[in-house]
């Protein structure tokens, strides 16, 4: 992955102009989390803040539900792109339409953290991504991900 540390990442490719305070690579005081392709889904490492504390030392889990719902969007995007669905609007072409999350065990606040992503089914009408967080080679929280297709409303 240390490649990776200089090459552009998915965000930073499809949604440069992303202000999400997830992964947004416009937003300056976000989590800024960076995802690469591979081995058939996607990986991505964030390293927590101190001010990411459940109050317990542990990493709150509002955090690692952002990290996995922005993570979970990769796989997403290189989806739309496969299939031309991805259009030149500097938007999502999806939305998160469900997250459900399932913490296995606590998760450190001070370790460098890896996440996985990969699609796991769907169509155009709605995709499905399964998302891992793993820390000191433990899976800490998996996730399901639903995507649906998001097209603005003009009123």
């Amino acid at each position: 992955m240390a490649d990776h540390d200089r090459s552009l990442s998915l965000q930073e490719q499809f949604l440069p102009q992303m202000t999400c305070f997830g992964c947004g690579p416009a937003n300056p005081k976000g989590l800024r989390l960076r995802s690469f392709a591979d081995d058939g889904g996607t990986r991505a490492r964030f390293q927590p803040w101190p001010e990411h504390d459940n109050g317990l030392g542990y990493l709150n889990g509002g955090i690692i539900c952002t990290v996995m719902d922005c993570h979970s969007a990769t796989p997403m995007m290189l989806e739309a792109q496969r299939l031309g669905t991805a259009g030149d609007s500097g938007m999502l072409p999806y939305v998160t339409a469900g997250l459900e999350v399932k913490y296995l065990r606590p998760t450190p606040l001070h370790d460098e953290l890896e996440l996985w992503a990969e699609l796991t089914g769907g169509d155009e009408s709605a995709l499905r991504v399964t998302v891992e967080l793993h820390a000191q080679g433990k899976v800490r929280a998996v996730g399901l991900a639903i995507w649906k297709p998001w097209r603005p409303r003009t009123t």
